[in-house]
């Protein structure tokens, strides 16, 4: 995946064959602290969404680098973003594993992450909802991430897990709504963006 600093990315990924990924709360729960240690240092987030077999991250990139100490060896080491994601998903299979009993690849091989802001990026100019396929050609820069904020955000009603958005825990929603004071989303870089409604 190739991160650039200061730029909105879509980090997306599902499970293999269309999986389950998420068993119990408790697996939701671990990764959204996976997220937290591993991708925070590296991004603020704008939305997320988990689902039971995929989930979405909405992130600004701040530093593709970090410092960090390695916990056995206690050793500085330099790690980026890319190996960062691959710590939360490979940490999180391997406990999924053991818990489900199961061996292999929880995730599809490649996960995505599509940059959202630069319009000389592969920027989708359309996007799928349940009235169909919807053109987004004004200007994709400033309109395609709120598209994305509002897709996130809306995925459990599209997949007709809920019939209300606040119905699902496992979103940035509740927190924007006010319903939930979760720390993991930077709603004023978002509101900065101008992704939040007044």
């Amino acid at each position: 995946m190739n991160f650039a600093p200061d730029h909105i990315f879509h980090i997306y990924n599902r499970g293999n064959n269309s999986q389950r990924i998420f068993f119990q709360r408790k697996n939701y729960l671990f990764f959204l602290k996976k997220i937290r240690t591993h991708l925070l240092p590296h991004c603020d987030i704008l939305a997320w969404c988990l689902m039971p077999n995929h989930f979405h991250l909405m992130v600004y990139v701040k530093k593709l680098e970090i410092d960090f100490v390695h916990r056995e060896s206690r050793l500085s080491k330099k790690r980026n973003l890319n190996d960062s994601l691959a710590v939360v998903l490979r940490s999180y299979t391997r406990a999924i594993n053991i818990q489900e009993g199961r061996t292999g690849s929880l995730f599809q091989n490649r996960t995505k992450a599509i940059c959202v802001t630069d319009i000389n990026s592969n920027t989708p100019a359309w996007f799928q909802s349940e009235y169909g396929t919807i053109i987004n050609i004004a200007d994709p820069e400033k309109e395609y991430p709120q598209v994305l904020f509002d897709y996130i955000h809306e995925n459990p009603i599209n997949e007709k897990l809920v019939s209300r958005l606040d119905d699902w825990e496992f979103s940035s929603f509740l927190d924007y709504s006010g319903k939930r004071n979760g720390d993991l989303i930077n709603r004023e870089l978002a509101r900065e963006f101008g992704l939040l409604k007044d």
